[in-house]
């Protein structure tokens, strides 16, 4: 797998099912200037991959309000990406989505981003995408392992208080906590009050 943290995110232009259930032609460049937050996972009509869409379709509100544009891709076509958003939930179906689902049927989106497993599926990859256009978190789990929303909001928070404020941020960070200054006379401060003797 190819580390792509602090580069660019690689470009694609691929259908998409729009949360309104319509078909798009969606570009990631076109999103520069937001935040993106893209994640992949193997199928539709699969396990674990029903539960983490749902799970950030049900946090879309809270990246909205942090700047941030959820998109999902995976390898099925976009005509199937409908059939499961059709489908209901107490089926394993989806239901309603509130971010683009990109299809990546010619596998060419998960092999730019290192996840493309040698069986034709994406690995659980997630990958967080500055207004720049620059990766600034990336982590891929193997297909058994649901991916953390709660994480991954967190990992946006910790970027954008490091943009606002300058301010590096510690393990187990959370927005509300201290952070520190990135150097040694700086993060004295910190370490003097996380470390008391």
């Amino acid at each position: 797998m190819e580390l792509l943290v602090t580069q660019p995110a690689p470009d694609f232009t691929a259908q998409a099912v729009m949360p309104n259930g319509t078909f798009q032609e969606l570009t990631l460049s076109e999103f520069q200037g937001k935040y993106v937050l893209l994640f992949f996972y193997p199928l539709d009509f699969t396990f674990v991959c029903p539960t983490e869409i749902i799970a950030f379709s049900d946090a879309a509100a809270d990246f909205e309000e942090m700047g941030v544009q959820l998109m999902s891709c995976s390898v099925d076509s976009h005509f199937t990406h409908l059939a499961w958003r059709n489908t209901p939930r107490s089926q394993g179906g989806l239901g309603d989505i509130a971010f683009p689902m990109v299809a990546d049927l010619n596998r060419s989106i998960a092999d730019k981003y290192g996840v493309l497993t040698d069986d034709g599926v994406a690995l659980r990859g997630l990958y967080l995408i500055d207004k720049h256009g620059i990766i600034r978190h990336q982590v891929v789990n193997d297909l058994p392992l649901g991916r953390s929303v709660v994480e991954a909001k967190r990992m946006v928070a910790a970027l954008q208080h490091f943009e606002h404020h300058g301010e590096v941020c510690p393990a187990d960070w959370n927005k509300g906590s201290s952070s520190m200054e990135a150097d040694p006379e700086g993060s004295k401060k910190y370490f003097e009050s996380a470390y008391k003797d």
